[in-house]
């Protein structure tokens, strides 16, 4: 072979060639090989190796024999794989090393983004896998080619038994929303439709997918309607337990003309043109929630936030949070940059706080250096904040036996029995019944949309023979019901329309000797047997028979000391 063919083929191979002879110089370079170096043919030949070219290992094979394969190499802002291999003669001598090489740069940056597009991929796909509302992504042609694991939960439907099928496959009642988008290459929202086997409600919206202006697909949200609505539950009880309201009533709404009825009035008229702290007592259904807004509404805080809640109707994480607030990122599932408490709210306001006795500790402890300091820390938070806040808390609890068996904090309670205002119960001022009854009918009948004018005396006899131990709650209660008893046309409730109300029990039990709360008490305790004895021991059926929450059912059963293992046989 001539060496201009010899020079001709290594200059045709799109790798790059160097050889050098067992001086250590070079003998052979192609063209491949001067351009990744860099090098002149001339600049190259007959030079020694080292010192010619960058980072070379051609003369140590000369030296050792020994090839080296694929190995990669850095030549400045080059990456190359090369491969050196010793020739030798027949003998086994080396007489020559010949490097052969590629650069890679371009390959090794194509592999780098390949990577990176895996590791992206990978994220995306933990990031969709993450996400409540079910996804699923279909191509061109409608067919299913991405779901996550919430779309697992809501259909039913596994990603190894969709994947490749039409997007129809889902659908249980309805048509695919998918193949609609593919045909009209426009999102569709807030349709409804029955998805997997279970014909589940959901909501989907589907919007398609372009790239470089090319319809290539399109992709679905799933919202589960039933996880909707159970929020949406949650949302109503929250607000009815959270009640940002303004006062309603004033003390003109307030009726009752008898002596103890007129003290407690008076008390709470002068109360209320002052910032003091005050706290009403009485049995559960007397109506302190009704004196809370008449003292609200008479103050020179009448035009500003009147925020009200139910001690004993949140646990204590929530409560806290709740009045106080929170700071960014407090705890987990804490809302993004935190938020104002109902303290914060009701700054220059008046926070009425209903059932006070059922505070927890911790929390009497935070509420108790509020009243003291008048200022606030969010719950993770560190910056205390000022605030004109006016108190009426109210409870039908011993307060005072609460502090002696340490479940209420003295010094919280010697700050919130600054003006006591007591207001007694519907036995003890039975003679006020018949106007509270009247201005009761007014309320019913715009609610129920009656036109029921007045109680005859008969069944104002009845009402008033009776001991009321849930007091103008409960004779509310029995109007409601007396109005549901009467046709349309009737104006007037006689005895007839009354639900039973066991008037000869109770007046055996109202005549016995003892104090009032022991004999209320002992009185509601057999009710709650005599309830639990009908519904075979069923609490929550118990408390829905009751008119109370299953909450208030477990503390009153825990009060009286009713035993629930008890087997309550009808």
């Amino acid at each position: 072979m001539s060496e201009k063919l010899l020079e001709t083929i290594v200059n045709a191979l799109i790798e790059a060639v160097i050889v050098i002879d067992d001086s250590e110089k070079i003998i052979l370079i192609n063209n491949e090989a001067c351009n990744i170096l860099n090098l002149k043919k001339d600049e190259a030949l007959g030079k020694p190796v080292v010192g010619t070219i960058p980072n070379t290992r051609l003369h140590i094979v000369l030296k050792t024999g020994k090839p080296e394969y694929n190995r990669i190499q850095k030549l400045g802002d080059k990456t190359i794989v090369t491969s050196r291999i010793p020739l030798k003669d027949e003998e086994g001598n080396v007489y020559a090393v010949m490097a052969v090489f590629r650069d890679i740069t371009s390959i090794k940056r194509l592999a780098e983004e390949v990577t990176n597009l895996r590791e992206i991929e990978a994220l995306l796909s933990a990031v969709i896998d993450s996400t409540h509302d079910a996804i699923s992504v279909a191509d061109e042609e409608g067919k299913i080619v991405l779901v996550n694991r919430a779309y697992t939960r809501i259909t039913g439907m596994s990603a190894k038994y969709v994947i490749g099928k039409l997007a129809t496959v889902d659908i249980a009642e309805g048509s695919s929303l998918h193949l609609e988008v593919a045909r009209r290459k426009e999102p569709i929202l807030n349709a409804r439709l029955k998805v997997g086997p279970a014909k589940k409600d959901v909501a989907v919206n589907v919007t398609p997918l372009f790239v470089n202006n090319e319809f290539k697909g399109s992709v679905a949200v799933i919202h589960d309607l039933s996880e909707i609505e159970k929020l949406a539950r949650e949302l109503e009880q929250t607000r009815r337990l959270l009640r940002y309201v303004k006062a309603k009533y004033t003390f003109d709404d307030i009726a009752g003309n008898s002596q103890k009825m007129r003290v407690a009035i008076e008390q709470a008229k002068r109360v209320a043109k002052t910032p003091m702290t005050v706290l009403l007592r009485g049995p559960s259904g007397t109506g302190k929630e009704l004196f809370a807004h008449a003292i609200h509404n008479a103050s020179d805080r009448a035009d500003k936030n009147f925020i009200s809640v139910n001690c004993a109707a949140l646990p204590e994480s929530i409560l806290e949070s709740e009045l106080f607030g929170y700071a960014d990122g407090a705890f987990t599932g804490a809302k993004k940059g935190g938020k104002r408490g109902l303290l914060e709210e009701a700054n220059r306001g008046t926070l009425f706080l209903d059932e006070i006795g059922k505070m927890s500790i911790s929390v009497q402890s935070k509420f108790l250096r509020f009243l003291q300091d008048k200022e606030i820390i969010p719950v993770g938070g560190t910056k205390p904040q000022k605030l004109d806040v006016r108190i009426i808390a109210a409870t039908n609890l011993n307060l005072e036996q609460l502090v002696a068996e340490g479940k209420f904090l003295a010094d919280l309670y010697y700050r919130l029995n600054v003006v006591p205002i007591v207001i007694p119960p519907l036995k003890d001022h039975i003679e006020d019944l018949p106007e509270i009854a009247r201005v009761i009918l007014i309320r019913l009948n715009q609610e129920y949309g009656r036109l029921v004018e007045d109680i005859d005396d008969e069944a104002l006899e009845l009402l008033m023979n009776y001991p009321w131990p849930g007091n103008v709650r409960e004779l509310e209660n029995v109007l409601g019901r007396s109005m549901i008893n009467m046709e349309p046309d009737e104006r007037v409730i006689r005895k007839d329309h009354l639900p039973k109300l066991e008037l000869e029990n109770h007046h055996r039990e109202a005549t016995q000797i003892g104090k009032l709360s022991n004999l209320l008490a002992d009185y509601e305790k057999k009710i709650i047997e005599d309830t639990l004895k009908a519904t075979e021991g069923n609490k929550t059926a118990a408390a829905k028979v009751l008119g109370i929450s299953i909450r208030s059912l477990y503390y009153k059963l825990e009060r009286y000391g009713i035993d629930t293992a008890k087997n309550f046989e009808p």
